[in-house]
């Protein structure tokens, strides 16, 4: 007989998952009685031990109960201490059980009381746009736009090798005009890749953060977007690039085309501080080493007030429409900068919402030799569910029978905060991956990835054009124009019946999970909120799929 926790039961363990400041969490542990045991402790470092009281045993089993209490937010990391008969031992996690002497650590993470990420994005359906591949509509006054660039036939475009400056002319009048569309999806979410003016098509090297590009229109075209969506029911999010700049910008200046930036000013710019200069001015840090990108000080005061200010960029964009930010490589920005752009973000308006890119489990994930705080620093609102991803994929394409699957789930689910599980951002393909169409090219493995996307905790996100069939490897090809016209009407029905399920159902929105079953190429689990209870069922051989209230 083994010595019984399970973390993620809620009879030995509640509640389930997180905790907040001064929130009671009850233990309960079992030892065989055989074993003579007589004291128990729950130990973590940096919190003093918790005692287990022994109690009424449970067949034949000791049982001891305790309550921990913790009044200071972070990451701890906790096993047990038994002392028997024979001497004392320390109890590890093993696996889904306990094993004496040595193993891992139960994680257990501690929010701030008043974290609450905002309820109106949980289990919302997102429709991601790449906004110079989306839709083009009418001209645009280029007279302000960087050079180089080449503007190409938009509906014939493909994109020659990864030319930045090649642009196929998608517009924010083209996303205005397909808004009956995107709504038609049964989409609440817009996310945009980046707006503001750029050099490249991608945008991510920003050359003025207050400007829309004007390959793609005008502020003015951006507030107008925002109205529009606003009076369909569709919020708009922006991604925000925060830990570099462009090289081509009003900020660095490489070239002097702007004048008063940090290499054509120098130690006079006051912009000049916001760079990590190592030999002035051609050696630098780098995002990744992309010369086209020099990293920021994030924490430069002068950068932060630009940024975060009452009148900064942040602040300046949700006035202007926007409905919140989804943070480009999060896990490259410090801790600090975070919090204090959620705080800026909620003082605007606490329903807007922030999200981070962390392609990792992000409740206790190590960046730069530093545990990140996104939850119990309240930094994010949510992330970006890239472990979902894989492990939906994984079981589409055959390479796993379900049993890693439900795995990942149960963890995920068991470290970040219920909200914020709700509010990540549950994606198959992004900008940064290639197309599912392409990893998942049969019908039935893309029924069967599609309606976990959905079903799963979360809130989907639909790759524009994947709904639609578009197709496409790597970068650039994963970013080819939407096919108008040439749509997939099957795929899109599907997707169309996947997000009026998550619309319909409260339980598949935010409830909690419970698998029934995980193997075999068949997965069935139930999701309860107050609501309602609902099981859900696919079946890998021919991608049928049900939703059902029980």
């Amino acid at each position: 007989m083994n010595i019984l926790f399970d973390c993620e039961d809620i009879r030995d363990k509640d509640p389930f998952g997180p905790v907040k400041t001064g929130q009671e969490c009850r233990i309960r542990l079992r030892v065989p009685a055989g074993c003579g045991a007589y004291r128990a402790v729950l130990t973590a470092e940096g919190l003093e031990d918790t005692p287990l009281e022994k109690g009424e045993a449970e067949g034949p089993y000791d049982v001891f109960r305790g309550t921990l209490r913790v009044q200071t937010t972070g990451l701890y990391f906790y096993k047990f201490h038994i002392w028997d008969r024979n001497g004392d031992y320390d109890l590890f996690r093993a696996g889904d059980g306990t094993n004496m002497g040595a193993g891992d650590l139960w994680q257990l993470s501690v929010l701030p009381a008043d974290y609450d990420p905002p309820e109106s994005y949980r289990g919302t359906v997102y429709y991601q746009i790449f906004p110079d591949r989306f839709y083009k509509s009418g001209d645009c006054d280029l007279a302000g736009k960087l050079r180089p660039y080449t503007v190409r036939e938009f509906a014939t475009f493909m994109p020659r090798a990864r030319n930045a400056t090649d642009f196929a002319g998608g517009n924010l009048r083209g996303i205005m005009e397909k808004l009956d569309y995107i709504a038609g999806l049964g989409v609440k979410v817009i996310y945009l890749n980046p707006i503001v003016k750029a050099w490249s098509n991608h945008r991510y090297d920003a050359a003025d953060y207050m400007q829309v590009d004007p390959m793609l229109g005008t502020v003015e075209d951006f507030t107008a977007l925002c109205e529009a969506a606003h009076e369909k029911g569709l919020r708009v999010i922006l991604d925000g690039v925060f830990s570099h700049t462009g090289s081509h910008s009003v900020y660095f200046d490489a070239t002097g085309e702007f004048g008063g930036g940090a290499v054509s000013a120098g130690p006079a710019s006051k912009y000049y501080k916001w760079y990590d200069f190592q030999e002035f001015p051609r050696k630098y840090t780098a995002w990744w080493g992309v010369e086209v990108m020099p990293c920021v000080n994030e924490l430069d005061p002068d950068y932060m007030e630009y940024i975060l200010g009452e009148d900064g960029v942040v602040a300046t964009w949700l006035r202007r429409g926007a409905d919140g930010f989804r943070l480009d490589v999060a896990d490259e920005i410090p801790d600090e900068f975070l919090a204090a752009l959620r705080a800026r973000v909620k003082a605007v308006d606490p329903n807007d919402v922030v999200i981070g890119e962390v392609w990792e489990d992000a409740s206790n994930k190590i960046s730069y030799s530093v545990r990140r705080r996104y939850f119990t620093g309240a930094e994010l609102d949510g992330v970006i569910n890239y472990p979902f991803r894989t492990a939906i994929l994984n079981f589409a394409s055959g390479r796993d029978d379900g049993a890693s699957l439900a795995k990942t789930v149960r963890q995920i689910a068991e470290h970040y905060p219920a909200a914020a599980l709700d509010c990540t951002m549950a994606v198959l393909g992004t900008h940064d991956t290639e197309r599912v169409g392409t990893l998942l090219p049969g019908r039935t493995a893309r029924r069967t990835a599609a309606f976990l996307q959905f079903a799963l905790p979360g809130s989907p996100v639909i790759y524009y054009g994947d709904e639609a069939g578009l197709t496409g490897g790597k970068d650039p090809m994963n970013r080819l124009p939407y096919p108008w016209g040439r749509e997939d009407k099957e795929l899109m029905a599907l997707y169309r019946n996947l997000a009026g399920l998550k619309n319909a159902h409260p339980a598949l929105r935010t409830g909690d999970i419970r698998f029934e079953k995980a193997g075999d190429g068949v997965v069935q689990f139930t999701r309860r909120c107050p609501a309602e209870t609902v099981r859900c069922r696919v079946d890998r051989a021919d991608g049928s799929y049900s939703v059902e209230t029980i």
